[in-house]
């Protein structure tokens, strides 16, 4: 008999769901994979000095100015030819390649409608 648990892991995910009761058993036996004591040794300043040395720190300078409040609109599906050297860079950049294509596309988009002239 095939559990559900076997089920879910069969698809093709990254996620594994785990009872409670499976958690407290894998750390029983040390199976977690958190280093506390590494953890502990962190202090205020250490922590300090890792924010202020992070280079994806956008610091306090942000421009709201251009943020968008909402939800953003739903995708459609379509099929849509991309040329083969175009689309193994996007797919090279990072996973979700498909919304920086799209996030390019909106940009592309916006440009020119602010630069064209009304119709």
């Amino acid at each position: 008999m095939i559990t559900a648990r076997r089920a879910r892991r069969r698809k093709k995910t990254n996620i594994v769901h785990y009872s409670l009761e499976e958690i407290q058993q894998r750390v029983a036996r040390g199976e977690g994979q958190t280093d506390w004591g590494r953890t502990d040794e962190v202090t205020g300043a250490k922590l300090e000095a890792s924010i202020a040395n992070d280079s994806d720190d956008i610091g306090e300078d942000l421009d709201w100015s251009k943020a968008i409040i909402g939800i953003p609109p739903p995708k459609d599906h379509i099929n849509i030819r991309i040329d083969h050297d175009v689309l193994e860079w996007f797919r090279s950049r990072e996973k979700g390649y498909q919304t920086m294509m799209n996030n390019v596309l909106r940009a592309y988009g916006r440009v020119r409608q602010q630069t064209e002239a009304p119709k």
